[in-house]
């Protein structure tokens, strides 16, 4: 059966104080350093811990909190005993109302938890999304923000085509928000900012889950939204998004001109790693276009970018960009070009590189890695792969995965006489 959602830890999030998601996660790798532990802390795991997701860290995060906050145990810091979380099966979290109860239960009849998750998003959240308020306040402008970071939680642990239809209700609710106005200027801009981030968190669902004209609607929508209320950074985030879509739809030059349009509204913004991002954008749009000179000087940018590390004025929807995300994306840039053991050498860095806790992204480097391996011809090594992917797809929900683990098969059918293969291919035709 599925899980009920978990209470927040309030005190974890008091102990972040004043600090962003993504200030406080770069505290957190700092404080690893000091011990000699590596973690791969980043704002989404903060979320996580904030939202009661994560009950009890692992324990390299143990190590890591404990050298934090001196004195203090893992209840102090508003994790549950290690022992409880391990029996989970008999857990349940505080209980709900009778509102959010019926929303569950019509829920579990239809799905999993990712799909119980998101239903309770508009209700618990954005309250009844027919009877807006007359005028939106900041409890309202808080609970949209507060949709896009579930939403992103969600679609790291379980991918998006379980989600995608719930998580338009929010957005839904958002907008209605946005036409009932806001009590002062300073919730409006809030208000537009958060509607904006939820149009394109949707529209990502949309994206993963193979719904293209959707995504690229949710995507407008998000940059219109950014242009009436002269928010760069939305506006940057929308054209990334954007770019992204049109390289996958096989439109490559409008992914450069996205890519160049994101970084002119960024230029402003003073994230390095928001621009090395809308040059790796850029670049898979050149490689599309076959144009290896114009990809790899692209590329250079983005590495110089990155190289000059995270700041206060990085964007928190970028937590999901560190290492492992640059690896894959330049991985997909040398596919394109054809340069599939090379592609395969990045993707395999990527896969190593991300955090096991966002398991959506695991199940996509491996993907791509097993991909990269059987154009390479290296076809035991791409069974592997690929039947690491076929373990993650019990968790994870993508379409998008999924069509590239098809591709794959069918790229290794001439070599089923290898056991390994033959035993990745009759694996894959089951599932």
């Amino acid at each position: 059966m599925a899980a009920f959602p978990h209470s927040p830890n309030q005190t974890f999030r008091r102990l972040r104080g004043q600090h962003s998601p993504a200030e406080f996660a770069a505290m957190v790798r700092r404080a690893a350093k000091e011990i000699g532990q590596t973690v791969s802390c980043d704002a989404r795991y903060i979320g996580r811990v904030e939202s009661g997701e994560i009950r009890c860290p692992n324990y390299a995060y143990e190590r890591v909190f404990l050298h934090m906050f001196p004195g203090r145990t893992l209840a102090d810091l508003g994790f549950s005993p290690r022992e409880a979380v391990r029996g989970r099966s008999a857990q349940r979290s505080a209980p709900f109302t009778h509102k959010e109860s019926d929303v569950l239960r019509r829920a579990f009849m239809a799905g999993g938890s990712a799909t119980v998750a998101a239903a309770t998003i508009g209700v618990t959240l954005l309250g009844d999304t027919r009877r807006p308020p007359s005028r939106a306040g900041e409890s309202e402008a808080t609970a949209v923000e507060e949709a896009v970071r579930q939403i992103r939680l969600l679609d790291d642990r379980h991918g998006a085509d379980a989600l995608y239809r719930r998580a338009a209700e929010p957005l839904r609710a958002a907008y209605a928000l946005l036409d009932a106005g806001a009590t002062r200027q300073s919730t409006e801009d809030r208000l537009h900012a958060g509607a904006g981030e939820l149009a394109i968190s949707v529209g990502w669902l949309a994206h993963d889950s193979g719904r293209f004209e959707d995504a690229r609607s949710h995507y407008a929508e998000a940059l219109a939204t950014a242009r009436v209320a002269g928010d760069a950074g939305l506006e940057a985030h929308a054209f990334s998004n954007m770019a992204f879509l049109a390289r996958d739809c096989g439109r490559p030059r409008e992914s450069v001109r996205a890519a160049q349009a994101g970084r002119r509204a960024a230029r402003s913004l003073g994230s390095p790693r928001l621009l090395s991002l809308l040059a790796l954008r850029e670049a898979g749009g050149w490689a599309g276009l076959a144009d290896r000179k114009a990809c790899e000087e692209a590329l250079t940018r983005a590495h110089t970018e990155f190289s000059r590390g995270e700041t206060g004025a990085d964007p928190e929807w970028m937590s999901f960009f560190g290492e492992a995300e640059l690896e894959s994306l330049e991985s997909r840039c040398w596919a394109a070009l054809g340069e599939y053991a090379r592609a395969a050498r990045h993707a395999r860095r990527a896969a190593d590189l991300q955090d096991p806790h966002f398991a959506r992204n695991v199940a996509l480097y491996t993907a791509e890695l097993a991909d990269d391996l059987a154009r390479a011809d290296a076809p035991d090594e791409a069974a592997w792969a690929g039947g690491r992917v076929l373990d993650l797809l019990t968790e994870v929900q993508s379409t998008r995965i999924r069509s590239m683990l098809s591709g794959t098969a069918r790229t290794l059918v001439p070599h089923q006489r290898s056991p390994r293969v033959a035993d990745f291919l009759t694996r894959h035709a089951t599932v």
